[in-house]
């Protein structure tokens, strides 16, 4: 079986209970946090490197576009990563345990399959 490549979607909300949380805590312990959580997702990509494809990053503020023009919107979206592997399940399990959740106030990873375009 070849490996395909699977878009990670880092989730979390500004006013769920995980950043809840996170802004109760005492400013010099949130930073401590920080730094360890940036170091852990540092490590983390060293250690996937081979089958990171996309390094990606954390997204900024959303805008809607529908055929009634352009808008300011929100979803659960935070950052995202694409990476490779066998399977959907083996794609899945390179984020159990992941700095978003452990360390940062992230609700979850989803990972989906990048599909081909159809007649590509």
């Amino acid at each position: 079986m070849s490996d395909s490549n699977f878009m990670a979607i880092y989730t979390g909300t500004k006013d769920g209970p995980n950043m809840q949380a996170w802004q109760k805590l005492p400013e010099a312990e949130r930073n401590a946090r920080q730094q360890q959580g940036m170091a852990a997702w540092h490590a983390w990509m060293e250690r996937h490197r081979d089958v990171v494809v996309e390094s990606g990053g954390p997204l900024g503020k959303t805008k809607r576009v529908t055929k009634n023009g352009v808008a300011d919107t929100s979803n659960e979206i935070s950052g995202f990563v694409i990476v490779r592997a066998q399977s959907h399940e083996a794609a899945a399990k390179l984020f159990e345990g992941h700095p978003h959740f452990s360390i940062f106030p992230g609700e979850g990873v989803e990972i989906m399959p990048v599909l081909p375009v159809p007649g590509g």
